[in-house]
């Protein structure tokens, strides 16, 4: 007989994972015994098993002799490891970073007797092999207050050091439950002491695994495609038997195998300002690829070299500073890297992201800077616009190292033209890697021989499907416009008669281009009052912020003048100095008056021209600015998340529009897709096999390639519908006309949460819809009624949901949004928002959260939420007293489901418990000598608790208030300012209490077990941490 399969956590992926992982070379270490090397829940280190590796794997030498580091070092280097989180989480983990990769400095006596001071390691990242893997299950930690327990599945330590946190989840549980579950338990109240350490977390499950590393927020999770195939089909084939591999086995052998743990570790995590950064899987394969690559020779014999085409948004950047991570920590000799870009925002966004490691980067200010630097041994990474090579050359220097790598940042601009050919004249044997982030066009594919061959590609197409950037919807408008020829005609032959043939005709190509045509007045303050009418009604209640990008300065000023002038929207525009020419290129501004004047305000208020420029910039980011209003500035290498809508009055083509548009395609929390609104009919016709025409300016590049760019905003209909569809399939077998039916079937909180999810991704898909004329005019208006009165329906559900159940509310992720929807397009007049969860203490607002739900069910079940998450926050200052509570609401609940009493009833039954609540009216009888003491009483909830089956309570009911008041006295002697984190105070607490105890024992009145006392000592700490 076949045995029956359990479907549940467990068996599926829990066990998988440990076997697998044991079968990988980890050694399992039973939680039993993994508690007893760590000593308290509060501790995460094995410290016994780090000691023996230490001393294992560290030696020095000196004077010919070799010895082993002092037992006194060893201690030290094992607690200097464990950084106190006083910086928080990322600070810290990047300071326990800093330990593993560089190890420590220790002084040590020599043979001689003279004092020296040696590097102590704590890893050995050089052979793998001589570190120790260990793996654990169910791995308790409790938080500083002791409030809290988290209980990872697995843990994977080397050497004593926890690296790896796995949180498994059965096929039918949403996987985004593990990555929520394992981002919370980062928090300060959970076990921020375990992911200090840790350099990848994992959530799995048989068909599906995401990975990040500490401190990633829950949208930029990513998943692994393992590209080494002749790899995966050998360790499938060693460490998979018996069974079908699963996405689970390819995600642990692919990111936890011990060699890749340790590269992984030591060469693809950056920490980039106070974000710690784990690589994707194309940055990892393309660093890979490229160091095959380069260990090639070319035809004259120096390094191979290539071209990268990472989509934007992919994080280009920080491949780069990987590849240089790598390069100079594994390449022999003195490698030198040089970064070449040829915009000074580019090259300052580079610049920075280098800063941030702890390579020695320097940015070239000036030519002759850049030939200092090229000279410098104490600059291992150099970042320069590719125009100072100008002055290096003119100076006759060259560098004829192999050794040389110049990373060239947008390569499709930067390689052509003079510049690139002086570049390669100083650095004549270099390796040029070129990197880029758009698709190259079919003319550059036929050039690409100047940087060598493709090296490694991550198209638009894998940025969506992976989820590292967002889709962008693509919507036309036009604004329609009368042009008076004959008068033009007649003008233009009034006012150029004395000019010459020549002048008349370069005037009149200018004069006729459709340019100047889309500049005049009307036509800016009509698009103008459109996106003014788009932002508010779609935006503005988001926190979301858009990018408009025109022709001329002159054109971005009028914008801005029409902006100020409707009052709406707070606007800015960001352009270069009059005299600079940005936008078309036949244009001079530099004696337009507006511009000019515009330039002289923006220098008065800001001092110079960077302050202009940054400051606005950062304003921006932080959501100061709703729409920022550009030419050519800003539309490449400026990320800024927040940015959803680009809209478009500006002519841009091939590698500028593809840029530009990819300034909404950023990752961003609540953010499904970037939005395009197109004044210019840049992409007139969209194909659903290409998903994009190939036209206005498109047509130069593979189809392929652009796959995938853009969809069109009609697709929103099919997304709302299907949004729509997967939110009733919830419902399904439920009768919605019964609201009471609809409410009970979500009192299990995760299906409470998907509710939730579900009905944020029909109102997103919804907005969409209601915001585009295109879309308005394509469907039905019987149908977009239905889906409004739908989304309203469950609007309304999920505010009664969230009173009765007590759950807190998700600003950032629904309601700013849904209600501008609801205000702007359902004509909703009465519908309250959702208000944070009230206090049960608080009436009057309680009763007035009650008043909107209907039936006395839905009160009852209100009241006993708020209960029970009052009971839940203030359990640990007194159990027993908020015990009985939870019994007599138990009771009750029983009572109604069992149809002994009525709803109504049962209404009365919750009310009288809450009042009861409120007063502080018990059951619980305290002994005289504690009345009125509720510390005492708390500690005397606890010791009868303990001591309820090793003694007769009643024989000994005022001898256990006897020493509740001695314990309460206790704690209060020893309630300093700093006593809940001084682990000395907590130490003496426990003495003096074992101290009580072994007198009554001397006494002959109560002798006690250590476990019992120590449990006692334990639940005591734990209580007065809340209470003191």
């Amino acid at each position: 007989m076949q045995e029956n399969f359990s479907f549940n956590e467990r068996s599926t992926s829990q066990n998988p994972a440990i076997e697998l992982l044991q079968k990988m070379g980890y050694t399992y270490i039973p939680p039993e015994e993994c508690a007893v090397l760590r000593g308290n829940d509060y501790n995460v280190l094995l410290k016994p098993i780090l000691k023996v590796w230490l001393e294992k794997i560290n030696s020095f030498e000196y004077g010919g002799e070799k010895r082993s580091f002092s037992e006194d070092n060893i201690k030290r280097a094992i607690e200097e490891l464990d950084v106190p989180l006083t910086d928080g989480l990322i600070k810290t983990s990047e300071k326990i970073y800093d330990a593993l990769m560089l190890g420590k400095s220790y002084p040590e006596t020599t043979a001689d007797g003279t004092i020296k001071s040696f590097n102590l390691k704590y890893i050995d990242w050089e052979h793998p092999e001589n570190n120790v893997y260990h793996v654990t299950e169910e791995f308790t930690v409790s938080s500083w207050d002791r409030l809290r327990k988290i209980r990872p599945d697995v843990v994977l330590f080397i050497n004593g050091i926890p690296f790896a946190v796995i949180e498994c989840k059965s096929p039918t549980v949403d996987i985004q439950q593990a990555i929520e579950q394992t981002v919370r338990n980062q928090g300060t109240d959970y076990a921020p002491q375990l992911f200090k350490f840790v350099q990848i977390v994992l959530a799995v499950g048989m068909n599906e695994a995401l990975y990040a590393t500490c401190g990633t927020g829950k949208k930029f999770w990513g998943i692994w495609k393992e590209q080494d195939e002749a790899f995966m089909q050998q360790s499938l084939k060693k460490y998979v038997n018996g069974r079908l591999d699963t996405t689970q086995d390819r995600a642990i052998i692919s990111l936890l195998s011990k060699e890749r743990l340790l590269e992984l570790t030591q060469f693809f995590i950056v920490y980039d300002g106070n974000i710690k950064k784990i690589c994707r899987y194309q940055q990892y394969f393309a660093v890979k690829e490229i160091i095959k690559t380069i260990n090639q020779n070319d035809i004259r014999c120096n390094r191979q070299g290539g071209v990268i085409w990472h989509t934007q948004g992919s994080g280009k950047s920080i491949t780069m500073v990987m590849l240089a991570k790598f390069l100079l920590m594994k390449l022999a000799g003195q490698p030198k890297i040089v970064v070449v870009t040829d915009r000074k925002e580019l090259d300052k966004q580079i610049a920075q992201t280098f800063a941030h490691t702890r390579l020695k980067p320097a940015r070239a200010t000036s030519g002759r800077h850049l030939i200092t630097l090229i000279n410098s041994d104490a600059v291992d990474v150099v970042t320069a616009i590719i125009n100072k090579f100008n002055t290096v050359e003119n100076s006759g220097l060259k560098n004829y190292s192999r050794d040389i790598f110049v990373l060239v940042d947008e390569s499709h601009r930067s390689n052509y033209g003079s510049m690139a050919a002086k570049m390669r004249t100083v650095f004549p044997n270099a390796c040029y890697l070129g990197f880029t982030g758009t698709p190259l066009m079919k003319s550059e594919k036929n050039t690409m021989a100047k940087f060598g061959k493709l090296i490694h590609k991550y198209t638009i197409t894998d940025g969506v499907t992976d989820h590292a950037i967002v889709p962008l919807i693509y919507e036309g408008r036009f604004v329609e416009q009368r042009v008076d020829e004959e008068n033009i005609d007649l003008w233009f032959e009034q006012t150029t008669k004395n000019l010459t043939p020549e002048q008349r005709t370069d005037l009149a190509n200018k004069w006729s281009s459709i340019r100047r045509l889309t500049s005049t007045d009307a036509r800016i303050r009509r698009i103008a009052l459109d996106i003014n009418k788009h932002f508010c009604e779609a935006m503005k209640d988001s926190d979301f912020k858009a990018m408009l990008a025109c022709n001329y300065k002159k054109d971005a000023i009028r914008y801005l003048d029409c902006f100020d002038t409707m009052g709406d929207l707070r606007c800015a525009v960001v352009i270069s100095a009059p005299d600079m020419r940005e936008g078309a290129d036949d244009v001079d501004e530099s004696l337009d008056d507006d511009v000019c004047a515009f330039w002289q305000r923006m220098m008065k208020t800001y001092g110079d021209q960077d302050t202009y420029e940054e400051t606005l910039k950062e304003q921006f980011k932080h959501g100061d600015i709703d729409i920022l209003i550009v030419c050519s500035k800003l539309l490449t290498g400026f990320d800024a998340p927040l940015t959803q809508v680009l809209y478009i009055d500006k002519e841009l083509k091939e590698h500028g529009l593809l840029q530009a548009i990819a300034r909404t395609n950023r990752l961003y929390d609540g953010k499904d897709f970037g939005w395009i609104i197109d004044y210019r009919g840049l992409l007139k016709k969209l194909d659903d096999a290409m998903e994009i025409y190939g036209g206005a300016g498109l047509e130069n590049f593979d189809t392929e390639d652009i796959k995938g760019v853009v969809v069109d905003v009609m697709a929103s209909i099919s997304r709302v519908r299907e949004a729509y569809s997967q939110l009733m399939d919830l419902f399904r077998g439920i009768h919605l006309n019964d609201e009471e039916a609809v409410q009970r079937s979500l009192e299990d909180k995760d299906r409470r949460n998907q509710f939730y999810d579900l009905l944020c991704s029909f109102g997103r898909a919804l907005r969409v819809v209601v915001n585009s004329e295109q879309v308005i005019q394509a469907i039905s208006r019987d149908e977009l009624e239905n889906l409004k009165s739908e989304f309203l329906r469950f609007t309304k559900t999920r505010r009664a949901v969230k009173i009765r159940y007590c759950d807190a509310i998700d600003n950032r992720d629904f309601e700013k949004q849904m209600q501008e929807l609801l205000d702007q397009h359902l004509c909703v007049a009465g519908l309250k928002q959702i208000t944070p969860p009230v206090d049960i203490l608080d009436g009057d607002k309680l009763e007035e959260q009650l008043q909107d739900l209907g039936s006395a069910a839905a009160k009852a079940a209100a009241i006993r939420s708020h209960l029970a998450k009052s009971i839940k926050q203030h359990y640990q200052e007194n159990p027993a007293y908020y015990d009985n509570f939870s019994k007599k609401i138990a009771n009750a609940l029983e009572l109604y489901k069992n149809q002994v009493i009525s709803e109504s009833e049962y209404l009365l039954k919750m009310r009288e418990i809450m009042e009861e609540y409120r007063q502080g009216i018990t059951d619980i009888k305290y002994p005289e000598s504690i009345k009125g003491n509720l510390h005492a009483q708390a500690f005397f909830g606890i010791v009868a608790g303990i001591l309820d089956h090793e003694i007769n309570l009643a024989d000994n009911f005022d001898l256990i208030g006897e020493i509740s008041l001695k314990i309460a006295q206790i704690i209060e002697e020893h309630n300093a300012v700093d006593w809940q984190t001084n682990i000395a105070i907590h130490n003496k607490i426990a003495q003096d209490i074992d101290d009580m105890f072994y007198e009554y024992e001397k006494q002959g009145k109560l002798k006690l077990s250590f476990d019992t006392i120590d449990r006692i000592i334990e639940n005591v700490k734990t209580v007065a941490l809340r209470r003191f």
